[in-house]
């Protein structure tokens, strides 16, 4: 996937400023792909410029005219045509995975600092889905499509989270046994 398609998935709903559309993306997509807000703005020119999506310069009194996106018939066709195309895994690329394959070379105490940091972080993410999941799908059976298929991500992102944790788990029982403390 390209942050093109990224992107034109938050316009599909709704137009949306480059501003508001960099917050729709963090809450959103954002979970799983990851953009600055500046590759944000280079990727709507370039999608302008396909014709992808449009523009509209709002004037406002007293402030900077605000720019307005909206996917086009022909960004809709894009999105199609890409989700019929069959999805290919991403590739694993975790540095810790690296510092641990070339453990090593350090005291053990610094892998063990490091994967107890990702276990933190991976619980935070996974409290943080528990809780979205909690407001936005207390009632699963009365979900619409929609909400059945954002659903289904969410629980993607919790099982994601979930792995990670028991790998680092995992990871600290060994690298603990393997301790000269």
């Amino acid at each position: 996937m390209g942050l093109s398609q990224a992107i034109l998935t938050c316009l599909i709903n709704a137009p949306h400023s480059g501003y508001d559309l960099s917050k729709v993306f963090s809450e959103s997509v954002g979970y799983f792909w990851q953009a600055s807000q500046q590759q944000i703005y280079r990727e709507l020119s370039k999608l302008e410029s396909a014709g992808l999506i449009v523009s509209e310069v709002i004037p406002r009194e007293g402030r900077l005219d605000k720019k307005v996106y909206s996917i086009t018939e022909q960004g809709k066709q894009h999105l199609i045509e890409w989700m019929h195309k069959p999805s290919e895994p991403d590739i694993i690329r975790e540095d810790l995975l690296v510092k641990i394959f070339s453990g090593g070379i350090v005291p053990v105490n610094v892998l063990i600092e490091d994967v107890v940091r990702h276990r933190r972080i991976h619980l935070d993410k996974l409290l943080k889905y528990q809780d979205i999941e909690k407001e936005k799908c207390p009632y699963p059976r009365e979900l619409n499509q929609e909400e059945k298929l954002r659903n289904l991500v969410l629980k993607a992102g919790i099982k994601y989270e979930q792995s990670w944790i028991e790998w680092c788990d995992e990871a600290l029982a060994v690298l603990k046994s393997i301790s000269p403390d």
